[in-house]
């Protein structure tokens, strides 16, 4: 069937979708959905409507970037705007079939926003909520609104129109407009897309490949997941523009094994391309053909890096090359070898679909276009959020995520994963580019942004994410393999009241050395965490050290408990909660803890009730204050 024909059938079946005589619901399944219940919701919504004979499309959809009013269900009704409902229990959810579905009452009080034209009273629109306002959602224009397994759904939105276009061009013009575009890779640290296609174009070589890196091993990041997850065919489409541009007949898609859903709607979305000839032999008719294969990785963050990567799907151990030659020249089984992220591929079918110019619109003169963010930690709202470049931390951190969990203060924002850098408070205005993070430490990543509050030790989260790269380091060199481990036994040392005068200038002494002196990118950017901390927090590591405090009561050996006895109530839920049986006293009485067996793990601050408030945790010199 001719590309034309699928689409007019796409779209006439997604006309009918959106003018049924009968209520349409989209559930959010993704990932971060079903770790909060959706499933649950999904069944209790489908025998909700089978037990009351109600005539209504359920249909399962991507994450619409939401994740903290996760389970999600939007709700559409002849003849009235779609209602977006938050934070759905199995319970709600058949409250949602009898009063809304059934009667006529919209249930504000679950209700996030309204999709589409028209009001219902009582109700924002969801897009002019502060969490969508500031957002220019392009990537993730079809994430939690389409049928991820449903090819017409993609196709009736403009999907592969990018790829009709580009087949009826020239691989040299395709190129050109990345360029005047200015997409830069979404994957790590920013290099134009349009000069790594060239390089390979250029290079000589029957073969070329071209890989898609769907790793994304940071902690706390779920872009590219998300994506796959909500909308498969985004990837699949920019890929075969690449693979058209470069000259290149094979791909690959390398995805960690522990993305089950991701891989599996993948899969689905692969089948249903080549079924309808949008991939395999000859495609289109243009005499161009493309195969795509999967490749699961297990998990190494190294392999994250291009040429350990490509190693991985080689069959050997994922460890990095040394370069030049870059894989463009001589990649995958020594053809070249093009390796783009996720956003990224995505991206180009957006560029090829609506114009470079249109792309360019977005960003700033050097960071041009839309970034995708996953925004955690100790914010509010939490979720997977889109921007465009430029905007400032302070927008994204209290506009889009609301502000501080509980109203504490911040503190800092880590950008770029494990190897990104910790920007404090009096940085919040500046703005979200590649040139701007880099400038102060920090990189893009792939677009992981942990936000922490006054209650986070910075030297621990120092310790913590350089713990996580050192374990990840694959040992090959030595400024990577000795010199992490060397940064680390000295942050363990201050952590626990090791810590000289001297450790924090040899810190910066070894990690300038571990940036310049290794391989790839995981032991040039394994330092930032530290360097940074260093640059912007000094005054906590020096407390550490000189006055065996830790400013934020994080640090465990720098930590003592104690009952204050004009609040203590006898309840003994802290003794209870006490692993050591460190604590003394009948019920109804004072209690006391005993130093000597307390092991300082809190759990007895934890259990003491807020109300109450009776143990009391001190570090340093407050110990000796209030002995």
């Amino acid at each position: 069937m001719a590309l034309g024909d699928l689409r007019l059938r796409a779209q006439t079946a997604w006309a009918a979708l959106q003018h049924r005589q009968q209520p349409v619901v989209l559930v959010g399944t993704a990932t971060c959905g079903r770790s909060a219940g959706s499933l649950e919701v999904l069944k209790a919504l489908q025998r909700e409507t089978a037990d009351r004979g109600l005539e209504c499309d359920i249909v399962e959809v991507g994450c619409l970037g939401l994740c903290y009013a996760e389970p999600l269900v939007c709700v559409a009704k002849p003849g009235l705007p779609g209602i977006c409902y938050g934070d759905l229990t199995p319970k709600s959810a058949a409250q949602l079939v009898k009063k809304y579905l059934i009667g006529g009452d919209p249930l504000p009080a679950y209700a996030l926003g309204t999709l589409g034209e028209g009001r219902i009273p009582g109700i924002p629109q969801l897009y002019e909520t502060p969490v969508l306002k500031p957002q220019v959602r392009r990537v993730l224009r079809n994430c939690g609104i389409i049928d991820p397994e449903n090819l017409d759904h993609y196709l009736a939105r403009g999907g592969y129109t990018g790829l009709e276009k580009a087949l009826a061009t020239s691989p040299e013009q395709i190129i050109d407009a990345l360029k005047r575009a200015g997409l830069r890779g979404r994957g790590g640290a920013g290099f134009p897309t349009w000069r790594k296609w060239q390089f390979c174009r250029a290079a000589p070589g029957d073969a070329k490949y071209l890989i898609c890196n769907a790793d994304e091993g940071d902690p706390g990041a779920f872009m590219n997941r998300s994506l796959i997850e909500g909308d498969p065919h985004s990837l699949i489409e920019g890929m075969l523009i690449a693979g058209y541009a470069l000259g290149a007949g094979e791909a690959y898609i390398y995805c960690r094994a522990e993305y089950p859903l991701a891989l599996e709607r993948l899969g689905i979305a692969l089948g249903q391309a080549e079924a309808c000839g949008l991939l395999g032999a000859d495609i289109l008719g243009s005499g161009f053909s493309f195969h795509i294969k999967v490749k699961e990785g297990a998990g190494a963050f190294v392999c994250g890096e291009e040429t350990a990567l490509i190693a991985s799907i080689e069959g050997e151990r994922g460890m990095p090359r040394p370069r030049p030659p870059f894989p463009a020249v001589s990649g995958l089984w020594g053809k070249p070898t093009v390796i783009n992220n996720v956003e990224t591929l995505a991206s180009v079918a957006l560029i090829m679909q609506h114009g470079a110019e249109w792309f360019a619109q977005c960003g700033t003169e050097t960071s041009k276009g839309t970034k995708t963010f996953s925004l955690v930690g100790k914010v509010k709202r939490t979720g997977l959020v889109e921007v465009p470049l430029g905007i400032t931390l302070r927008e994204i951190i209290f506009g889009i995520g609301g502000g501080i969990l509980d109203d504490k203060e911040f503190k800092a924002v880590q950008t770029g994963g494990p190897s990104g850098g910790c920007i404090p408070a009096e940085l919040l205005d500046m703005p979200v580019d590649y040139d701007s993070l880099k400038a102060v430490g920090s990189i893009m990543g792939s677009g992981g942004m942990v936000v922490m509050d006054e209650d986070t030790c910075m030297v621990d989260v120092a310790r913590y994410f350089l713990d996580f790269t050192q374990k990840e380091s694959c040992g090959k060199c030595g400024p990577c393999r000795l010199g992490t481990r060397q940064m680390l036994d000295i942050l363990r040392d201050i952590t626990s009241k090791q810590g000289q005068p001297e450790d924090l200038d040899l810190l910066v002494y070894l990690g300038q050395g571990v940036k310049a002196g290794s391989l790839c990118g995981l032991g040039q950017t394994a330092p930032n965490p530290v360097l940074t901390t260093l640059r912007y927090f000094r005054p906590e590591y020096e407390a550490h050290i000189a006055e065996e405090r830790c400013p934020a009561k994080m640090c465990r050996e720098f930590i003592y408990f104690r009952i204050i006895p004009e609040q203590c109530v006898g309840c003994r839920l802290c003794a209870k909660a006490c692993p050591k049986q460190a604590i003394e006293g009948e019920m109804k009485k004072v209690h006391l803890i005993d130093q000597s067996q307390c092991i300082h793990c809190g759990m007895c601050f934890e259990a003491c009730p807020p109300r109450i408030r009776a143990v009391e945790r001190l570090t340093g010199r407050e110990v000796f204050a209030t002995a």
